[in-house]
């Protein structure tokens, strides 16, 4: 198998792990009412931590074997696994707009990442690492800010989900970087580049697990595998000298493809947003139903242990002579012995 096939096979085996760990911290999210970060004392969430990282060793060793401009787009099927997955494991299904979602996010994503060329690796500075660490959790702390501003549920998810895929972005950046400069000889050379990138890698986990709290799965999870690889292409195009293929028609089909991946992330969004007050006035509907029926039935059965030492209320009424419908006479009947029981 030459390198780059065999990075394509790591890159998709890296994208059904990836996919595998967000249906788990899904679930995980759904049904704990534990800490929304860190859910420790949970076993399933140990289980997803454990996929996360074969998907990172699977990334990374996607990385060390293809350029970073096709490993990156195959992760955005992460998406396009996981729904299929979560149907068939936990049985939720996806409708046809987050379908729609999901592929307008994935193509898109594919597109404006196989429109960047590569360029010859070069090593980024100490002073350009400390640099870059500084604006994303910079930006990451932004995020975080306006997720605790926002009060809808949904949107509070999508963007933790951003300020997460800020934090793998920047993972993949230096995972990159120190891959390429680490060797046999010095291992602990780049140990600086190592803290970083677990630091970042961290907080992209704790940071996905609390946006799944309240928005399902496929809505965060789109946001974290489209935010990204835009970090890191977007990296690769200022600091790696990375650029868009086909001069200026390659940059306005990039955009086109940006503007494609978003709709994606929006039409998944109210697709959430829209699927949460339905649910409520669905399950709200039916506990009205079921306590108009209990209050039903419990009046049936108070009427009719209070008709019984009243036999002259239902006694004397001759339905079949009685002109009209039945149900009217029921309700009348029904008014009629409550009235006589006040």
């Amino acid at each position: 198998m030459s390198p780059l096939m065999l990075s394509v096979a790591l890159a998709l085996a890296s994208a059904v792990a990836y996919a595998a760990a967000a249906i788990v911290q899904e679930r995980v999210a759904a049904s704990a009412a534990g800490p929304r970060y860190a859910p420790l004392r949970s076993p399933a969430w140990w289980v997803s931590v454990l996929l996360n990282g074969i998907g990172a060793t699977l990334h990374v060793a996607a990385l060390a074997y293809g350029p970073l401009s096709l490993v990156q787009p195959l992760g955005a099927l992460t998406i396009v696994f996981a729904l299929p997955m979560a149907a068939l494991f936990v049985g939720r299904r996806a409708g046809r707009r987050a379908w729609r979602g999901a592929l307008m996010a994935t193509v898109g994503l594919a597109g404006l990442l196989s429109l960047t060329t590569g360029a010859e690796a070069r090593s980024l500075s100490d002073g350009e690492r400390w640099l870059l660490a500084g604006a994303t959790f910079a930006a990451v702390a932004v995020l975080f800010t306006a997720a605790r501003v926002v009060g809808r549920s949904v949107l509070r998810s999508v963007v933790l989900a951003a300020a997460a895929g800020v934090a793998f972005g920047m993972a993949s950046v230096l995972t990159k970087s120190v891959a390429e400069e680490w060797t046999s000889t010095a291992p602990l050379a780049e140990w600086t580049g190592l803290v970083v990138l677990s630091a970042f890698a961290v907080t992209g986990l704790l940071l996905s697990q609390a946006s799944y709290r309240g928005a399902g799965l496929a809505a965060p999870l789109a946001t974290v595998t489209v935010v990204n690889p835009v970090v890191a292409a977007a990296v690769g195009v200022t600091l790696f000298g990375e650029s868009f293929r086909y001069g200026a028609a390659g940059t306005v089909a990039a955009l086109i493809c940006g503007a494609v991946a978003a709709g994606g992330l929006v039409q998944l969004t109210l697709d959430r947003m829209a699927a949460t007050p339905e649910s409520l006035s669905v399950s709200s509907g039916s506990s009205s139903a079921s306590s108009a029926s209990s209050a039903s039935s419990s009046d049936s059965t108070i009427a009719s242990d209070g008709d019984s030492p009243r036999p002259e209320i239902g006694q004397g009424v001759d339905v079949g002579a009685v002109p009209g419908t039945r149900p009217n006479l029921e309700v009348e009947v029904r008014s009629r012995a409550v009235a006589g029981r006040s």
